[in-house]
């Protein structure tokens, strides 16, 4: 079966996602900047009402993924809080300036995360060597990659989402996300042995679309 993560940014969309067959959210804030840590107020409600798993995104602004210290402190705290109010993982992730994923400050926040899956966000798709990000990421404890291979799209990145998955030989998930949508999932699932695809959610008729095709594929 593959899973469908609808990320989201509203209490209402939230509610939308579920009920349209979604079965994990990624809660945001800000998507057109794409995405930064929403609200506790938030955090707080969609936990409070949505009973499919919640990860919470946790990234303090929009632009690089090249934090100073104090951005990683804050982060840790924010990782804290969402914990603490009871979601089911956490979307995270540094790099430095070089393009390589920011080991010591990755493992801050998967720490920070005491035990919650943690997801690798697209940053990952800002990596200079993806199969060595790749083996970076699983030794720091992430269970998932979210990505599309560096591409625009998930479906221009199945080549590259396939050779991660086969690299991943099950030690990590790779979630193809980028640009799925009802025409196009079928084929980035079957080009890449994803089993999670990540979309964006638009609206309900676009949600339960993609659901259909992906569960009847």
């Amino acid at each position: 079966m593959i899973l469908v993560e609808a990320a989201v940014e509203s209490f209402e969309s939230a509610l939308t996602a579920e009920r349209s067959g979604a079965d994990r959210i990624e809660l945001c804030a800000n998507l057109s900047d794409g995405g930064t840590t929403p609200s506790a107020e938030l955090i707080a409600a969609v936990a409070e009402r949505v009973r499919i798993p919640v990860f919470v995104l946790i990234r303090p602004r929009g632009g690089d993924f090249v934090y100073a210290n104090e951005e990683i402190n804050g982060m840790t705290r924010d990782i804290a809080l969402a914990g603490s109010i009871g979601v089911g993982g956490i979307v995270t992730g540094a790099l430095t300036s070089s393009g390589r994923v920011e080991v010591t400050h990755t493992r801050a926040l998967v720490n920070a995360a005491a035990g919650l899956p943690v997801t690798f966000h697209r940053a990952f798709d800002f990596t200079d060597n993806q199969p060595d990000g790749l083996e970076q990421v699983i030794s720091l404890g992430a269970s998932r990659v979210l990505t599309s291979g560096g591409a625009a799209t998930a479906l221009e990145g199945t080549d590259a989402i396939a050779a991660l998955v086969r690299r991943a030989r099950g030690r990590i998930v790779i979630v193809a996300g980028g640009g799925v949508r009802e025409q196009n999932v079928h084929d980035v699932i079957a080009r890449t042995g994803v089993r999670e695809v990540h979309t964006r959610f638009v609206d309900e008729a676009q949600m339960r679309g993609l659901v259909e095709v992906v569960k009847t594929a």
